[in-house]
């Protein structure tokens, strides 16, 4: 049996490992149709339904829209019988807006209690939190594949077949969708503070009237203000992290310090490549070792994949850069060897070798 931990950490993997891949399909997507095949079938399938049993997805779902008969929507998830969730899809160039929606209009017709809307590339959730039975104009939960967030991934793993219940989510709907609202407006009003914004806090420190010239000179010394102070939260963080550092006066050999890590990691851009072959290895040895364990710690000259973060356990390392593309992988005497590989599948053929990598550790 698999445990509820492993599920949740295996989840994650997935969701990470397809993400990594988004971009690399996107100009072979020319249709609506690739759309779905390359991008939101395989979403579906993340969530743990099977594509395949129309008793699980139900592809060009019939519902009747009042005096319309036969109206379609692109697929609908089905549970005992049911639609629990309608899916909408569009080409991933086009718009998301559900206000000449197909979903908008068959969300009443059914009872389900949620709808997704989406290009492949933008997922949004709707529910019906205003009124009964009509489907909200703004989502409660939406996400960017290509950039989806850890927290994010656990609100997406509510609606995986495994989790799914419909009380749980209605029950953080309501406060997922303000919570989301409240940071997308104090993200712009960070950035694009609004007259209403700047007054509130002028009228704090200025001690005569707000006029217009007054707002004009508190719009810089605002924005300012608060990228300070995101700026000191950092660094605070920052120092935290080294001050618990220098605690350790002698650093295991082999290992670097945070400040270190810092420094070099500055100059450092872990690839896509690089990304995906990490999902993979983590797939690989994931029956010996829990996938949160293994990490990737980008360097000048190589990309280290380590068991708990540790550069004393190496279970191989990525030389992407050059013109050949190298796998260092330690053997049963712990002896790093390089492997050549054409494209990052061949990993795949390295599974045996990475596998006893991971059991010197063990």
């Amino acid at each position: 049996m698999v445990s509820s931990f492993n599920l949740a950490m295996d989840f994650k993997d997935s969701i990470l490992q397809f993400a990594s891949r988004v971009e690399k399909l996107l100009p072979q997507i020319q249709t609506e149709e690739a759309t779905k095949n390359a991008l939101i079938m395989p979403f579906i399938q993340l969530l743990g339904y099977d594509v395949f049993d129309p008793f699980e997805v139900n592809p060009e779902f019939i519902a009747d829209l009042g005096i319309k008969k036969g109206e379609k929507v692109d697929y609908a998830i089905i549970k005992d019988g049911e639609p629990i969730i309608p899916i909408e899809c569009k080409h991933y160039k086009e718009n998301v807006d559900p206000h000449n929606s197909q979903l908008f209009r068959y969300f009443h017709t059914t009872k389900a209690k949620f709808g997704l809307l989406t290009n492949g590339l933008i997922f949004r959730f709707y529910t019906d939190l205003v009124s009964a039975n009509k489907m909200d104009e703004k989502p409660f939960f939406e996400f960017k594949i290509t950039e989806i967030k850890d927290n994010e991934i656990s609100e997406l793993k509510k609606f995986h077949k495994s989790y799914f219940d419909i009380e749980n989510i209605s029950n953080t709907a309501s406060e997922l969708k303000y919570l989301n609202e409240i940071k997308n407006l104090l993200s712009n009003e960070l950035t694009n503070p609004s007259e209403e914004f700047i007054r509130f806090f002028a009228k704090k420190v200025y001690p005569s009237m707000i006029t217009a010239k007054v707002l004009e000179q508190f719009t810089p010394i605002t924005k300012r203000a608060f990228t300070i102070l995101v700026s000191d939260l950092i660094n605070e963080r920052l120092k935290s992290a080294l001050k618990t550092e220098s605690v350790i006066t002698e650093p295991e050999a082999g290992t670097t310090t945070i400040a270190e890590n810092v420094a070099e990691q500055s100059n450092i851009e872990t690839t896509d490549e690089e990304k995906e072959a990490h999902m993979i290895i983590k797939s690989i040895i994931r029956q010996k070792i829990a996938p949160g364990r293994v990490i990737i710690r980008d360097a000048q000259s190589y990309c280290a994949i380590l068991l708990d973060d540790n550069n004393r356990k190496p279970l191989c390392r990525l030389y992407f850069n050059g013109k050949k593309k190298l796998i260092e992988i330690p053997d049963a005497e712990k002896k790093l060897v390089k492997h050549e590989i054409q494209n990052l599948d061949d990993i795949y053929t390295l599974s045996d070798k990475l596998l006893i990598a991971s059991s010197l550790y063990i």
